[in-house]
C-alpha cells in the first residue's frame, strides 16, 4: 500500500508538470481513460496558466527534460518505438536533447577514486573540467602518461552520482503506471505497456554499465578495421571499470558546427557520402551499428576520416535477420513482389492465413512509388508511416531492432543531407546493398549456408542420446499424467491459444518493415 501511495504520488507530480507544460501525452487514435479525462479536466487551468510559450511539438521534449534523467531516457526510447506511441508524439521526441547540468569537480574526483582507487593524480597527469553533461553521465578531458613516457589526452565519461538509485526508483514507478494501464484499460493492453518497461529497464541497465560501451567500441573497432573512412576511438582499458569509462580524445571537428566545416577545406559530399555507406554497412555487413549516430556524436578528423563517439545505445541485428533483410531487398529493387512476400511467410512472419498473394499486393502499393523518383521526392518518414499503417493489417509486431534500424536510418539520411543536400541516396547505397546481396544470395553465400547448415546437423546428430533419453523421460512423465487423470479443460486451452497468438500476432513480420526502408535507399540506382 505504501509503494502505491508513493508512485500514485510521483505520477501526480509528473502529471502535473505535463500540464504545466501543455502536454497531451497519449497516442492519436487510443481512447483516453475516464481517470485521464478526469485529470485532464481538474489540471486544464494549469495548463492554460503556465504552459510555456513553445511550439506544441516542443513541450513534451521540454516537460520531460524537467521531470530529470529517468524520463529523459524514457523519451528518447519512446521515440523509437512509434508502433507504440504512434509516429506524431515519436516525431515530437524525436528531437529531444541529452542535455543536463553538470554535476560538481569534487563529486567527479570521488567517482573516480572510488572505482580506480587511489588519488586521481594516480592514474592522470591532468584532470579538466567537465565538456558535456547528459543524463547518465558526463565528460571531462583528461591526460594521461603512458608507458613510454609519452602524453595522450583522454575522454573520461563518469556516471553521475546516485543516478542507478534514480533510475530504480522512477522505474518503480514506470512499473506501476504500466500496469495499472494494463489492469484497468483493455484497449492500451495492445500496446504491452509493461513489456515497454521491461525493455526501457533493460536498455538503461547497459548504458549504466560502461565497460559494456567499452566492448562495443572494441567489437566496432574489429568490424571496421580495414574501413579506410571511419574510426573509433581506442579504450584505455586500464582505466575503464563499471562507473568511469576512459577513451581516446578525438581532435576533430563536429559535424553539428557546420560554421567550422564550412570554413576548412573538408569535401563535404564525399563526407555525406560517407555517413550514410559508414551506417549501412554496419548495419548491413556486420549487423551492428551506432544507434545515436547524430551530429553531436559524429566528427571528422584531421585526415577527413568519420569518428563515432557515445556507444551507449547500439542495434544489433543477427544472420537470420540479416539474410532475410537481404532476400526482401532483393525482391523489391527487382520488382519482384510475390518473392517479396514469399520470404516472409518462408520466415514465418506472417500468420498463416493471410494469402501470398494479398501481402505481394501490399508490398507493391508501397514499393511502386519508389521506382522511378529522384531522392528528392522520397520522404523516409511518409514510406515509414505507409510502412506501419501496414503492420496493424497483417497482425505484425515491429521488433524494437528494427524500430531502431528505421530511426537511426532517418537520423543519419538528415546528418548526410545537411552536409550534400543533393546527396543522392541511391548512389550511396548501391555499392553496400549490391556486396550484402551477393554476399547473402550469390555462390558464395549458398556456401556458407551448407556449411552452417551441416554444422547444425552434426551438433544434432552429436546430441541424440541426450534427446532420446529426454525424450523418454517426458513420455513416461506424460503417462504418468494421463494415468492420475491430469486433463486441460477446454476454456483453458482456448486461453492458452488466445494467449499465445496475442504475444505473436504482431511479431512475426516486422522485418519488412526496416527492409523496405532499406530498399528505398537503393532501388532507385537499380530502376534506372
Amino acid at each position: 500500500m505504501a509503494g502505491s501511495i508513493k508512485n500514485s504520488l510521483r505520477l501526480a507530480r509528473a502529471g502535473l508538470v505535463l500540464a504545466q507544460h501543455g502536454v497531451r501525452f497519449v497516442p492519436a487514435g487510443v481512447p483516453v481513460p475516464l481517470p485521464l479525462r478526469l485529470a485532464s479536466a481538474l489540471t486544464a487551468p494549469i495548463g492554460w496558466l503556465a504552459a510555456p510559450r513553445l511550439p506544441r511539438e516542443k513541450r513534451l521534449a521540454s516537460a520531460l527534460t524537467s521531470l530529470g534523467p529517468s524520463y529523459i531516457k524514457l523519451g528518447q526510447f519512446l521515440a523509437t518505438r512509434a508502433d507504440v506511441i504512434g509516429p506524431e508524439l515519436a516525431g515530437e521526441l524525436a528531437g529531444l536533447q541529452d542535455n543536463l547540468p553538470p554535476f560538481s569537480m569534487a563529486e567527479a574526483r570521488r567517482a573516480i577514486e572510488e572505482s580506480l582507487g587511489g588519488r586521481v593524480e594516480d592514474h592522470f597527469a591532468e584532470f579538466g573540467p567537465p565538456v558535456a553533461a547528459a543524463s547518465i553521465a558526463q565528460v571531462h578531458k583528461a591526460a594521461v602518461i603512458d608507458a613510454n613516457g609519452q602524453r595522450r589526452e583522454v575522454a573520461v565519461k563518469i556516471l553521475r552520482p546516485g543516478i542507478e538509485r534514480r533510475f530504480k526508483r522512477d522505474l518503480e514507478t514506470f512499473y506501476f503506471a504500466a500496469s495499472q494501464i494494463e489492469r484497468w484499460h483493455a484497449p492500451s493492453r495492445r500496446l504491452k505497456p509493461v513489456a515497454v518497461v521491461d525493455m526501457l529497464k533493460s536498455s538503461t541497465e547497459l548504458e549504466m554499465d560502461l565497460r559494456l560501451e567499452a566492448a562495443a567500441i572494441s567489437e566496432m573497432a574489429e568490424n571496421t578495421a580495414n574501413d579506410l573512412d571511419f574510426r573509433v576511438p581506442q579504450v584505455d582499458w586500464q582505466r575503464t571499470t563499471r562507473r568511469v569509462l576512459t577513451v581516446e580524445w578525438i581532435d576533430g571537428i563536429k559535424l553539428s558546427d557546420h560554421k567550422a566545416i564550412a570554413a576548412s577545406d573538408i569535401d563535404r559530399k564525399a563526407l555525406g557520402l560517407t555517413v550514410m555507406r559508414s551506417f549501412l554497412k554496419h548495419a548491413m555487413r556486420d549487423g551492428f551499428f551506432h544507434a545515436d549516430m547524430h551530429q553531436g556524436n559524429l566528427f571528422v578528423d584531421d585526415r577527413g576520416r568519420l569518428v563515432a563517439v557515445d556507444f551507449g545505445i547500439m542495434g544489433r541485428l543477427g544472420t537470420k535477420e540479416r539474410r532475410f533483410l537481404a532476400e526482401i531487398l532483393y525482391g523489391l529493387i527487382t520488382r519482384d513482389y510475390r518473392r517479396a512476400a514469399a520470404v516472409h511467410f518462408w520466415a514465418g512472419y506472417v500468420p498463416s492465413h493471410y494469402p501470398v498473394e494479398v501481402f505481394a499486393q501490399a508490398l507493391r502499393a508501397i514499393g511502386e512509388p519508389i521506382h522511378g523518383r529522384t531522392a528528392s521526392d522520397i520522404s523516409m518518414a511518409d514510406l515509414l508511416g505507409q510502412l506501419f499503417a501496414y503492420t496493424e493489417v497483417f497482425d505484425m509486431q515491429t521488433r524494437p531492432e528494427l524500430i531502431l534500424l528505421q530511426k537511426t536510418m532517418v537520423v543519419v539520411e538528415g546528418v548526410a543531407r545537411s552536409l550534400d543536400p543533393e546527396l543522392n541516396m541511391w548512389v550511396a547505397a548501391e555499392p553496400v546493398a549490391k556486396e550484402w546481396i551477393e554476399s547473402n544470395l550469390g555462390a558464395m553465400g549458398r556456401l556458407r549456408e551448407a556449411g552452417e547448415g551441416a554444422s547444425v546437423i552434426g551438433n544434432i546428430l552429436a546430441d541424440l542420446p541426450d534427446l532420446l533419453t529426454q525424450g523418454q523421460q517426458t513420455a513416461l512423465a506424460l503417462a504418468d499424467m494421463t494415468r492420475d487423470g491430469l486433463r486441460l479443460a477446454p476454456d483453458t486451452v482456448s486461453a492458452l491459444a488466445a494467449e499465445e497468438a496475442r504475444r505473436n500476432r504482431w511479431s512475426r513480420l516486422a522485418l519488412w518493415i526496416g527492409a523496405i526502408s532499406l530498399a528505398a535507399l537503393a532501388i532507385g540506382q537499380f530502376s534506372h
